[in-house]
């Protein structure tokens, strides 16, 4: 049994960053150091760039490095694309923290062609690498569970993207996330912007990492270790097992929801709770809790899984 998630655990301070970013280097509109510029000016204190890693754009891992500072750093990356989902299309995987020069697939455009590397091909190789790999909207994707369970090297899943609620108004991982959590699979979950900036897709969501140094060595093995938490903007402070009881402290909130294995969850409502407990015993039936804060304006943060065995 875990008694506190590592983001509360660890030492360190927490550090604001976007994980899914795209530039003109692929389909977005701004240049990477436009795109990063604007994050600082946001108060972030990282971002990855990561645009989409097919022939179409000359398989990017866009070079941002000259675009680090006091204060601010970048961590790159990119948008994997290769193999078919059981829909047809394209996989879309998010590898925060390759090389350079990773390796590109066989991927000449967004439509499979034969002989590619499958998605979770692609993914191990990145994870070999390196990086740290997330299932992308699996909602906008329409990603099965069978898809999302063949992805066994991917360390997180998109439990909400900000381009996909604005655009598309398809922005949730819950439903994928939790069937695999349920499963025993043990993932954490990211917010993130997915933003192209063509529209209002950014600074929506994103990552609270817990680490000593805000570097992209120490940030990727925060992430990697789970040592962090996603928002809308409401902050999770605590989540720990403590005499027999879960307990949550977090900035004010309207509900402060407790979620298991589908089906099994239960919440605590009021007005300005930075404060919650419920018996650990209630999740018996259930290998995890996670948790979301809701705030007055209805903005969530999530917590990674708690595991309970």
């Amino acid at each position: 049994m875990t008694d506190r998630l590592a983001a509360f655990a660890r030492p360190g301070r927490f550090r604001r960053g976007n994980l899914h970013t795209h530039s003109t280097r692929s389909d977005g509109i701004l240049k990477p150091e436009e795109v990063c510029r604007r994050y600082r000016a946001e108060g972030y204190d990282f971002i990855a760039l990561t645009d989409h890693f097919v022939g179409l754009y000359d398989y990017p891992v866009t070079d941002t490095t000259g675009f680090r500072g006091e204060g601010f750093t970048t961590i790159l990356g990119a948008e994997l694309h290769s193999g078919a989902q059981e829909n047809g299309a394209l996989w879309h995987i998010l590898a925060v923290g390759l090389p350079a020069d990773f390796a590109p697939p066989n991927a000449p455009h967004f439509r499979p062609v034969p002989g590619m590397e499958t998605g979770p091909q692609i993914a191990a190789r990145a994870v070999a690498a390196g990086a740290f790999v997330a299932i992308a909207h699996p909602q906008w994707s329409g990603l099965t569970v069978a898809d999302a369970r063949s992805l066994a090297a991917a360390h997180a899943v998109e439990i909400y993207n900000h381009g996909c609620a604005m655009g598309c108004d398809r922005p949730d991982g819950a439903g994928i996330a939790d069937a695999l959590l349920t499963e025993g699979r043990r993932l954490t979950l990211i917010a993130t912007d997915d933003a192209h900036f063509h529209e209002p897709d950014h600074f929506g969501g994103w990552v609270m990492v817990k680490a000593e140094e805000n570097t992209p060595e120490a940030l990727l093995a925060a992430l990697k270790a789970g040592a962090f938490y996603s928002t809308q903007g409401p902050e999770l402070r605590d989540v720990r097992i403590e005499g027999g009881r879960i307990v949550v402290e977090c900035s004010a909130a309207r509900g402060i929801v407790f979620l298991g294995a589908p089906q099994d969850a239960t919440s605590v409502q009021g007005a300005s709770l930075t404060r919650a407990e419920i018996p650990v015993n209630r999740f018996a039936d259930s290998p995890f809790v996670r948790v979301s804060v809701i705030d007055a304006a209805g903005k969530r943060a999530w917590s990674n899984p708690l595991w309970l065995r």
